[in-house]
């Protein structure tokens, strides 16, 4: 069993028992990792609370790591980036729910990846500090493909469909696969945006809903076993 200082971003937490958590973390030192924490949903609890694991907080955590395949604990944890509206504002409390769950559906890996970890601390600390935030999530499942292996290839954008099995753009328009009109348009305005011009792309509510729906059908292409996210109506509803 090794002893392991990490940064750590909560994906989830699921109850175990009367009074216990096992949690997901997103840790920087050594990727996805589980663990068991004990009692933590014990009355007058000192120390641990549950608090700590609500989704995507950022934390800093001495954790003991098991080198079998086992759920490993946590001996002390501090919130290192403490939220100052995402825990309160039901839009974004909405997109950290939805977010949350696709990432834990969607990494996997037991491995340190410096660049994703950085890109998941600095968008949600973005998405804490902005207040226009509608199309926040979109964006965010675009740029995430890029980490995950599949991020659109624009060589040939001038192409008047996208194929959203190659990742690649087309011009066999009546492929399975290819989306074209209304549906490539607007996912092509996402491609080449950053956070901070965000504000910039215009989404009708419908538009919106059309391009989150290509996105998790691209995502189920190239990710085996992702699945319809349980939070994704709930997040339809805020933005409707």
């Amino acid at each position: 069993m090794a002893l392991l200082n990490t940064k750590a971003i909560v994906l989830s937490s699921i109850k175990y028992g009367e009074t216990s958590l096992i949690v997901k973390c997103y840790t920087q030192e050594e990727g996805v990792k589980s663990y068991l924490i004990r009692g933590v949903l014990k009355p007058k609890k000192k120390g641990i609370k549950a608090a700590h694991f609500q989704p995507l907080t950022q934390l800093k955590i001495i954790a003991n790591h098991n080198t079998k395949n086992t759920l490993n604990s946590i001996k002390e944890v501090h919130v290192i980036h403490p939220y100052k509206s995402i825990h309160i504002n039901i839009v974004k409390q909405s997109v950290v729910l939805f977010l949350s769950e696709v990432l834990a559906n969607s990494i996997q890996e037991e491995e340190q990846n410096l660049a994703l970890y950085e890109y998941l601390e600095t968008a949600f600390i973005w998405l804490d500090l902005h207040d226009k935030v509608t199309n926040f999530h979109l964006l965010f499942l675009l740029n995430l493909t890029g980490f995950l292996g599949f991020y659109p290839d624009t060589l040939e954008i001038h192409k008047k469909g996208f194929d959203l099995l190659e990742g690649t753009f087309s011009d066999s328009i009546h492929e399975k696969n290819v989306i074209s009109n209304n549906d490539f348009y607007q996912f092509k305005k996402l491609l080449g945006i950053i956070f901070d011009t965000l504000e910039n792309v215009a989404y009708s509510k419908d538009e919106r809903q059309l391009v989150l729906q290509v996105i998790i059908q691209y995502f189920k292409l190239h990710l085996d076993n992702f699945r319809d996210p349980k939070s994704l109506q709930v997040l339809e509803t805020v933005f409707s």
